[in-house]
């Protein structure tokens, strides 16, 4: 009986001993480990940027990427009244760390959306945004702006970038999101994608934005179709969902006001 409770204490002991041995393993790896995967997800959220902005070079490098990067001004914006904002106003030193999902989860930071405005389904807006202007020779030459809102199973962000007269779409790109494969999950296209490069955010009101995605496809003599784009097949509720989530970041309550003042020099 001794040597079987000797043998059973031992076992514990052992188990206890590896435990302990293997939290500060994985511990220290995690701490270790932290600054690395920092960098990687800066790098990827860069890269997403400049594939909207249609800058990244296939089989770019790390350091081509950031080089390229390098060349944007990144600012923040107060999305009520479309100015420049300090980062200190947020509590930062470099806007590069504001994060602009966290804040929204803040209530001192963001503002609640009545239901009846949430187009976009995401609940609570942040009130100050992170932004990507590019400008060559003294002029604006792409501006590219963070969007986000729900689709069938999940939030999309994303980006989507503007040419210089802040209404022509360069691009839009989702970096993030847990929609069906081969249906809404077709966002990912490139194909798709390149069908937002060279349509028009708006058309007499530059606060009210027109895109609509067209389910059957837009035909070549379709009315107005500077502003629609083929609908996902068999991805209803998707293609609903980023419809009003880029509608709703380019309107008023997004970043028209702020396109606004820098359409007119005033930021």
């Amino acid at each position: 009986m001794a040597k079987a409770k000797d043998s059973v204490s031992r076992t514990i002991m052992v188990a206890l001993v590896l435990s302990i041995f293997f939290s500060v393993v994985v511990s220290t790896a995690a701490v270790t480990l932290r600054p690395a995967q920092i960098k990687n997800q800066n790098l990827d959220i860069k890269s997403n940027i400049l594939s909207a902005a249609g800058m990244l070079e296939p089989g770019a490098s790390a350091d081509e990427i950031e080089n390229t990067f390098e060349r944007f001004d990144v600012r923040l914006v107060d999305l009520d009244t479309g100015k420049y904002v300090e980062p200190a106003t947020v509590g930062v030193e470099d806007p590069m760390k504001y994060d602009m999902y966290k804040a929204a989860s803040d209530p001192d930071l963001s503002t609640n959306i009545p239901s009846s405005e949430d187009k976009a389904g995401i609940k609570r807006r942040p009130n100050v945004a992170k932004i990507y202007t590019l400008s060559e020779n003294g002029e604006l030459t792409r501006v590219v702006l963070p969007v986000h809102g729900y689709g069938l199973w999940s939030t999309l962000y994303g980006f989507m970038s503007l040419e210089g007269d802040l209404n022509t779409i360069e691009g839009l790109g989702f970096y993030s999101h847990a929609e069906t494969p081969g249906l809404g999950g077709e966002v990912d296209n490139p194909r798709w994608k390149q069908q937002w490069v060279g349509k028009e955010l708006y058309a007499e009101n530059p606060t009210e934005p027109q895109i609509r995605l067209v389910k059957g496809g837009v035909s070549a003599d379709a009315r107005n179709k500077e502003h629609k784009i083929d609908a996902l097949s068999g991805a209803t509720l998707t293609s609903r969902g980023v419809q009003q989530l880029v509608n709703y970041w380019m309107g008023d309550r997004g970043f028209a006001p702020f396109l606004k003042n820098l359409r007119e020099g005033e930021v």
